[in-house]
């Protein structure tokens, strides 16, 4: 059994915190459904076989009890009438998502905690915090907004090049594309949903690959993937559709975002999310060309069953390489 029963409680009641705030009329609904979140994650967190995940837990805690009490700061504001309140709301929502110059907490919790909280991590709880974001984007905030899209960028880029655990590298990518998003909340709603989506798609499909080998380090691909040719393709393939290099999924969601900033003459930007993106797909064909390239004859008798080849492989296959098809089927619908 994959789930426990206190942890399909706690899972349960974080996706009912996060439909809460999303759906919430009023920012106080809001405010409980993110009280919510955080407080059923907590115990997903912690683990009795990872020594790191109390850490994790506390750092997680801290620190999204410091966005929630910025968020009931902001509401006095708003009572108050004072411009600055929308500033920092939208700076505790940038907190809670990880976003920079709100990075600090996200690798180092990120590095405490087993794949599957990573996952959610990386995208449920991302959810409501830039919902919110979209709901309360103003002039006053813009400026912001910007700044953190331009910042997640360079941190997101220049952050994982000297990591060799994947877990923090898959951190600085999700800050990293963190930018994107925010870039897709500014231009619409839609853009950043679509976005969000394929991003959540590619980002687990590679972690859950990470997670059945048991992948902490750079090194563990080099050594659980030496007998397997399937495990190195499908490693490949899902780190460059991470990276959104095409034809893969993962640059879907960036084409859309590239003809949107380029359509609203939102060159510099651009120019900053693409050159990040290069720099990002440096250090992801570090880990594939290692696991491409390299083999090593140790640790072998460790190989990992969880991963079952006959079903996940071909799954996994076309969920990165969906992107191939996507010309035919735009012009099909054309």
């Amino acid at each position: 059994m994959l789930l426990s029963s206190p942890q399909l409680l706690f899972l349960s009641t974080l996706l009912l915190g996060t439909i809460l705030s999303i759906s919430s009329s009023s920012w106080f609904g809001a405010w409980v459904g993110l009280e919510l979140n955080l407080l059923s994650f907590i115990p997903l967190i912690s683990s009795k076989n990872n020594q790191y995940s109390s850490e994790s837990a506390l750092k997680y805690f801290l620190i999204q009890a410091l966005g929630s009490s910025i968020i009931i700061l902001s509401a006095s504001f708003f009572l108050m009438s004072l411009s600055s309140a929308s500033l920092f709301l939208v700076a505790s929502l940038l907190l809670k998502a990880g976003a920079a110059p709100f990075h600090f907490w996200f690798p180092s919790v990120m590095e405490g905690l087993n794949w599957p909280q990573a996952i959610t991590l990386m995208t449920v709880q991302k959810i409501a915090p830039m919902s919110l974001i979209s709901y309360t984007i103003s002039y006053s905030s813009s400026f912001l907004m910007t700044g953190s899209i331009l910042l997640s960028a360079l941190v997101g880029a220049i952050g994982g090049l000297n990591q060799t655990f994947l877990r923090k590298i898959m951190a600085y990518s999700s800050i990293n594309h963190m930018s994107w998003m925010l870039s897709a909340i500014m231009l619409s709603e839609s853009s950043w949903m679509v976005y969000f989506m394929i991003y959540s798609i590619v980002s687990s499909s590679l972690a859950f690959l990470f997670y059945s080998h048991q992948s902490f380090h750079i090194s563990h691909i080099m050594n659980h993937s030496s007998h397997s040719q399937t495990v190195k393709i499908l490693t490949f393939i899902s780190l460059l559709s991470l990276g959104g290099l095409p034809p893969f999924t993962g640059f879907i969601a960036k084409w859309f975002i590239i003809q949107e900033l380029a359509f609203n003459q939102m060159f510099i930007t651009l120019l900053v999310l693409l050159s990040s993106a290069l720099l990002t797909l440096f250090y992801y064909l570090r880990i594939a060309m290692t696991s491409m390239m390299l083999s090593s004859p140790k640790s072998k008798w460790m190989k990992s069953n969880k991963f079952n080849s006959s079903f996940i492989t071909p799954f996994l296959i076309f969920i990165n390489s969906a992107g191939i098809f996507t010309p035919s089927i735009i012009a099909l619908i054309i």
